[in-house]
C-alpha cells in the first residue's frame, strides 16, 4: 500500500542520542546501529566498524513521523505540489510515511488513475507514500467507486475528503463494502445545509467581522450519524481533521461503547483559535474551520487522553496567486509537512500542556495504527523509520526553507522551536539538515 523509489540502504551508527520509543516504552540515551536499514542493535559503545557515524548528543531519536492525511495535488495541480515535492517536504518534516488524499483532477476513483500515481511514486517518492481512493464516483455521493477493484490495484483506503458523503443509505452500503477490502473508510464530516459558504467558525468572531459563520454542529452532527452506521455494522471507521467539541465527546462515548472509531486532528487546530481569523491572514483559513477556546482545548484533551489517536497535517497546497486574496475570496487550506513537529512542541509541549511523548505517538504509532500500516519502532529487527530533533532549535519560518512548491503556511513569520535534524525512511536516509 506504501510506494516510494528504491535507493540503497543505510549502514550508520546514531550514538548517543536520548531514545524514545513512546509505544515500546523505550526513554534512555543509547547508540542506535542500523544494518542494510535494518535497526541492528541498541546499547552503548555499539561497534560502528563500516558504519557511518552521526553524534546525537543533546538529541532525540524518535520513530519517524507518519501522516494520514495529506494532498499531493496530483494529477492535475503540479503547480502546486507534485508526488516528488510532496514527498521531499514530508522528509524535511521527519516523516516516513505519508497518505495522500483522492480530491485530485481527475479524482482518484478508477483503478487507472491510481495505477498511474503508484507508478510515479515508485519513480519520484522520497519516502513512501499510498494513495486514498475516493468512496464514490467524482465524488459526488451518488454512485460507489470499485472499491476491491481500487483495493486491489492498491488503494490504502477510502475517502471523499473535501465533500461528505451525504446519503446515510450510501455511507451504510459504503462500510459494507470496505469491510470487504479490508481498507478503512475515512469521513469528512459535514453537513452541507449547515455549513452554507461558512468562512469561519459561527460564534463572537465570526459575528464581529461580518463573516458567514459555519456551525460546530455542521460537523459533530455527521459524526454523530457516522458513528452511528459504524456501531449499527460493526464495522470500522475514521474521522479526519476534528474541529468541534461536541465531535471529540461523541467520539469519546463511541469508543467507550466498542465502536472500532479512530480519528486525526491537526496541528493548527491543536494550537490556534478563531480568534486568529482577526488578521484576515487567508492562511488561517480551512475546512473544518480554526474553532473557539473551548473546543481547542477539547481536541488538546482528547489528543492526552487517547480519544483522538493521530496527528494529521491535512497540508493542503495552493498557488499563491489563490491565496494573496481578501479572505473570504481565498480557498480553504494551509500546508503544514514541514512545520507540524515544531508547530506542536512550540504551542503544546513547551508550555507543559501536552508531554513530548504523547506528540511523538500520536505523529508516528497512532496514525499507522488507524490505517493498518507497520508502526515505525526502535526496536532490533524493525525496518529503519527514524527522526532525529534538536528540541534546542529556535528559528524562524520563512518561505525559503520550503521544500513545498507551495508557501500558503499559518507559521510564515513565526519563531518556533523543536528542528528535524535527521529523517530515515524505509532504511534510507532522506533528509539531514
Amino acid at each position: 500500500m506504501l510506494f516510494a523509489k528504491s535507493a540503497p540502504k543505510e549502514n550508520l551508527v546514531v550514538r548517543g542520542a536520548r531514545v524514545i520509543d513512546p509505544a515500546a516504552g523505550v526513554d534512555a540515551v543509547l547508540d542506535v546501529r542500523v544494518d542494510d536499514g535494518v535497526i541492528a542493535a541498541l546499547g552503548t559503545e555499539l561497534d560502528t566498524n563500516a558504519h557511518r557515524v552521526l553524534e546525537g548528543h543533546g538529541l532525540v531519536l524518535a520513530p519517524a513521523f507518519v501522516d494520514p492525511h495529506v494532498h499531493l495535488r496530483t494529477p492535475g495541480r503540479e503547480d502546486e505540489e507534485t508526488i516528488a515535492s510532496g514527498t521531499a517536504a514530508a522528509a524535511a518534516g521527519g516523516y516516513c510515511a505519508i497518505l495522500a488524499m483522492p480530491n485530485t483532477k481527475p479524482i482518484v476513483d478508477s483503478a487507472a488513475t491510481l495505477g498511474a500515481l503508484i507508478e510515479t511514486a515508485r519513480a519520484e517518492a522520497e519516502v513512501p507514500v499510498g494513495f486514498l481512493a475516493a468512496i464514490t464516483k467524482e465524488q459526488g455521493g451518488t454512485e460507489l467507486t470499485e472499491m476491491a477493484e481500487l483495493a486491489d490495484t492498491g488503494a490504502a483506503g477510502f475517502s471523499d475528503d473535501g465533500v461528505p458523503v451525504a446519503s446515510a443509505g450510501l455511507m451504510r452500503r459504503a462500510l459494507q463494502y470496505g469491510a470487504v477490502t479490508g481498507r478503512r473508510i475515512a469521513l469528512h464530516c459535514e453537513e452541507a445545509t449547515l455549513s452554507r459558504e461558512g468562512q469561519m467558525h459561527e460564534g463572537a468572531v465570526s459575528a464581529e467581522l461580518g463573516f458567514t459563520g459555519y456551525p460546530s454542529v455542521a460537523e459533530s452532527l455527521m459524526v454523530e450519524r457516522d458513528l452511528a452506521l459504524a456501531a449499527y455494522e460493526r464495522q470500522p471507521l475514521h474521522l479526519l481533521h476534528l474541529s468541534a467539541w461536541e465531535s471529540v465527546q461523541a467520539l469519546r462515548r463511541a469508543r467507550a461503547d466498542g465502536v472500532a472509531a479512530t480519528a486525526e486532528v491537526t496541528p493548527h487546530h491543536l494550537c490556534l483559535t478563531d480568534e486568529a481569523v482577526r488578521s484576515l491572514d487567508p492562511n488561517v483559513k480551512m475546512n473544518p474551520p480554526l474553532r473557539a477556546a473551548s473546543d481547542r482545548t477539547a481536541l488538546v484533551e482528547g489528543l492526552k487522553d487517547g480519544t483522538i489517536t493521530a496527528v494529521a497535517t491535512d497540508h493542503a497546497p495552493h498557488a499563491r496567486h489563490e491565496k494573496d486574496v481578501p479572505f473570504e475570496a481565498a480557498p480553504f487550506g494551509v500546508t503544514g509537512l514541514e512545520t507540524a513537529f515544531a508547530a506542536l512542541y512550540t504551542h503544546l509541549v513547551e508550555p507543559g500542556a501536552v508531554p513530548l511523548e504523547t506528540i511523538l505517538e500520536r505523529m508516528s504509532a497512532g496514525p499507522a495504527r488507524a490505517y493498518g500500516l507497520d508502526e515505525p519502532r526502535i526496536a532490533v529487527g524493525s525496518p529503519a523509520n527514524l527522526v532525529l530533533l534538536d528540541l534546542k532549535a529556535s528559528y524562524r519560518i520563512g518561505e525559503e526553507s520550503f521544500r513545498s512548491r507551495s508557501v500558503n503556511s499559518w507559521l510564515l513569520g513565526q519563531t518556533v522551536k523543536g528542528g528535524v535534524r535527521m529523517t530515515i525512511a524505509a532504511g534510507r536516509m532522506v533528509f539531514a539538515a
